[in-house]
């Protein structure tokens, strides 16, 4: 006995069935009143500009990320001190510019170290016009002691490239006779020692120039006049990139533009696509026009749907601008289906009962498909980051509004077209046409002057010769019993590689990839990351909240707790230290801090002669409210690993501590970006199996389908890994998408397979495979087809979403004609 559920499916059939012949009756109301709509919502665009939100720590990072609240905690506690700049103690990037000079063999012979004070004295050399006045370098940089925050190693050499000679460089901390200990490890790279720690040869150094955080119209201008100086210096000992606290955003920026004319050559592939699908060779039943209208229809949603969101004012990020690619595949796909469905009606019947039948049966495919993408892209706005929320907004809501447009507008047409059919007028000049060929009719008579060819047993359209082909040869040969076993040996390696490929997924996003190919930004985060990523970040420590400092086994605690950060493989260090330092003076000085009275008596003259450390101690009324140390990192295994190591022992101490450092706004990322990806996964799935079992009238064939959409995503995931392709806020967009494209080529098929009279269940496949297998085909191929021109994009985003969404595409049709209809052979229960 077979179970079905087709209590929704028939209402839901009866009502569209309905609509699609109130639009037969009426085509012209449903081509003015979208038309117009599409207008009316349209001058959405007006606020493009206003509502383009594209900060990178805003849309890529968390929401809620840790680091966004232990940075509120440092800022609160902690304030810069314009007087007493100090870059390692900077709670955000902070406002600079920085350099790196390379070179192949030694960046500190005497001619590279001349070139690079050459470039130094020319960078310090930049002054701008604000307003009225001019300001040099010496006016806005961040100050220590009244002059401007010094480059460690040029302050060693005392500007003089020939001190080189005669100057003992040890590294990675060089002991001065003025300055101290003076770390160098962020400052040279690729540093080779001899056994005494001294320096014998550099491969590359970094310099920065820090401006003071007071004025953003004069710092900007500094800044980008930088990178201009920096665009057109020579070399020619070294090789210099260089870098702005503004880059990375402004590069950023630059993607968006990056594929603004592709749109106009993406809308043009895919009408052409769609019009020689559509080109029948019958002069009458050509679909050249309707085609062209689809691709409009589709336009026409983009333009409302943005345009809607836009007037709601709904932020729009960068990742919004893949969308309309994404948009025209579905539309076009949806287009498909239901000329194919039309195609299957009688050409006898009347414009309104072929526009009924065509609603009837393309109702519940195009549907499903459409709740599917649209539930699953609605639901995902839950997750974390605001670059995926917009996305999925403006998808989902697109996606709705090209449904609307397809039932209304492109049926429209589709009954417009029928009614020069049933005329049996010519397509182009829809001039009254024979059905037949008169006697004695020329070739080009024939071929120009003839048309309205129909099935003379069925009273359908001719069949297309692709139809055909999936009928006649690839439906039977699916369903023979070798066919069978190479469909699951192929399967069965796709799982395996896909499996494997899971288990080497890299996490998050590599910032250099936010920027284009072409950017100076890619040559700097190379040169960083080459020569400078063996020794990490600074990272801070700090007691939260009030601490007996001077009671000696609170300290013994506080010392067991920073042992403990010590241990772990990546802390090389503990400096500086405040507290360590007062407990050294207080030694060398014999005083006694053992009392609450002598600690903080003593503490304010020590913090007196030492007002770096002065900045590591919160003090308010008479009360240390919070105080800092450093942890010195090297070795780092992955900025992952490093991050949850921290930040555990951290937890597990019975002090309060919080670690930071501005970079883990961007790591943070690695904390949240699987759970979340699995978490909306999963969700979407969730809906995707409800939709199905409601909307398909057989349950079993419905789990079918969720099994589509698991091992699709699996796939997608798996081979991205194999791509080298990581999982970060940009791929889990797609891997969204991908659910919902899983479902669209299984849900059509499975439909068509349940809903089939044919009495064997290969029967039902070859009919299913008849009858949707090329539209399933044209609307892979349209949506490849869409997206195809962001592989020429010199984004990563877009060539990323190219990628992911070719690997989508490619397996959900796999998985649409060959997985899926193999499977459904083997189940009995599927048939009605």
């Amino acid at each position: 006995m077979v179970c079905t559920t087709d209590c929704v499916e028939k209402p839901i059939r009866f009502c569209l069935e309905k609509v699609g012949k109130f639009i037969g009756l009426h085509p012209w109301w449903f081509i003015i009143v979208p038309l117009a709509f599409s207008a009316s919502l349209g001058w959405g665009f007006c606020f493009l500009e206003d509502r383009k939100s594209n900060d990178i720590v805003q849309q890529f990072t968390p929401i809620d990320g840790r680091a966004k609240t232990e940075k509120h905690f440092y800022k609160a506690f902690f304030p810069s001190n314009k007087g007493v700049f100090s870059s390692l103690r900077l709670n955000t990037d902070g406002v600079y510019g920085s350099l790196i000079f390379t070179s192949e063999t030694d960046v500190l012979s005497v001619g590279a170290l001349e070139e690079i004070l050459r470039v130094d004295a020319t960078v310090k050399g930049i002054s701008i016009r604000h307003g009225e006045e001019e300001f040099a370098y010496s006016d806005i940089c961040a100050k220590v002691n009244q002059y401007c925050h010094p480059n460690l190693l040029l302050e060693i050499l005392d500007y003089n490239a020939n001190n080189i000679t005669v100057v003992n460089l040890t590294f990675p901390v060089h002991l001065h006779f003025r300055m101290g200990r003076v770390p160098l490890e962020h400052l040279l790279g690729q540093v080779e020692v001899d056994s005494n720690a001294v320096v014998q040869s550099a491969r590359a150094v970094r310099l920065f120039y820090y401006l003071q955080e007071v004025n953003d119209t004069l710092e900007d201008a500094w800044l980008n006049e930088f990178v201009h100086l920096l665009t057109n210096v020579t070399t020619n000992v070294t090789q210099v990139s260089y870098f702005t606290s503004l880059s990375r955003q402004q590069e950023f920026e630059k993607s968006t533009k990056s594929v603004t004319h592709l749109f106009a050559i993406t809308y043009f592939i895919a009408i052409l696509f769609s019009v020689l699908s559509c080109i029948r060779l019958d002069n009458v039943r050509n679909k050249v026009w309707v085609a062209s209208l689809g691709v409009i229809s589709t336009g026409l949603a983009v333009l409302s749907s943005f345009g809607f969101l836009l007037i709601l004012n709904v932020p729009f990020v960068i990742t919004v601008a893949s969308s309309p690619f994404l948009i025209l595949g579905i539309g076009i796909d949806d287009m498909f289906i239901m000329i194919s469905c039309w195609q299957q009606t009688n050409v006898h019947d009347s414009v309104e009962d072929r526009m009924a039948a065509t609603y009837r049966e393309a109702a519940i495919s195009i549907t499903i498909t459409t709740l599917t993408d649209v539930l699953a892209f609605f639901f995902s706005y839950s997750n974390p980051f605001r670059s995926v929320q917009s996305f999925c907004l403006y998808a989902g809501t697109a996606i709705l509004f090209c449904y609307l447009y397809n039932i209304t507008f492109f049926g429209a047409c589709l009954a417009l077209n029928g009614k020069r059919e049933e005329g049996n007028r010519h397509w182009l000049t829809c001039m009254k046409l024979p059905e037949d060929c008169p006697p004695g009719a020329s070739t080009a008579y024939i071929a120009c002057c003839v048309g309205g060819a129909y099935n003379r047993e069925s009273g359908t359209e001719e069949e297309h010769l692709m139809q055909k082909f999936f009928r006649k040869h690839y439906g039977p040969f699916l369903t023979t019993f070798l066919a069978k076993a190479m469909v699951i040996i192929l399967y069965v390696v796709y799982v395996s590689i896909s499996i494997y490929g899971c288990t080497t997924i890299k996490e998050g996003i590599d910032l250099k990839n936010l920027a284009v190919d072409q950017s100076y930004i890619v040559r700097y985060y190379k040169d960083e990351k080459e020569y400078f990523a063996h020794y990490g970040p600074n990272v801070m420590l700090a007691v939260n909240g009030t601490f007996p400092y001077w009671e000696k086994a609170e300290r013994t605690q506080l010392e067991f707790c920073i042992h403990k950060f010590q241990k772990l493989p990546f802390v090389r260090d503990l400096s500086p230290s405040w507290l360590h330092s007062f407990e050294y003076y207080a030694k060398e000085n014999s005083i006694n801090i053992s009392s609450d009275v002598e600690f903080k008596k003593h503490l304010e003259p020590f913090l007196g002669q030492h007002p770096m450390l002065r900045l590591d101690v919160s003090i308010t009324n008479d009360s240390i409210d919070a105080s800092r140390l450093f942890l010195q990192i090297s070795n780092v295994p992955s900025e992952k690993i490093m991050l949850e190591s921290l930040r555990k022992t951290a937890d597990d101490c019975q002090i309060s501590l919080v670690v930071y450092h501005p970079a883990f706004i961007y790591y943070d990322q690695y904390a949240v970006i699987v759970n979340n990806t699995i978490q909306t996964i999963c969700v979407a799935a969730v809906v995707m199996l409800v939709i199905s079992l409601i909307l398909l009238p057989n349950p079993v064939c419905a789990l079918w389908v969720a099994f589509a959409i698991v091992s699709v995503i699996v796939g997608v995931v798996g081979f991205m890994a194999l791509l080298d392709i990581s999982l970060d806020s940009i791929s889990m967009i797609n891997l969204v998408i991908s659910i919902g494209f899983s479902v669209d080529f299984s849900a059509h098929i499975s439909y068509t397979f349940v809903s089939s009279t044919k009495p064997s269940v290969n029967e039902k496949v070859v009919d299913a495979l008849s009858h949707l297998g090329y539209p399933i085909l044209q609307g892979a191929l349209s949506t490849v087809l869409g997206v195809v021109v962001l592989s020429a994009s010199v984004s990563y985003i877009f060539r990323t979403f190219f990628a992911i969404m070719s690997l989508v595409i490619l397996f959900g049709l796999l998985h649409g004609i060959a997985f899926i209809p193999v499977v459904l052979t083997f189940s009995q229960f599927c048939s009605m």
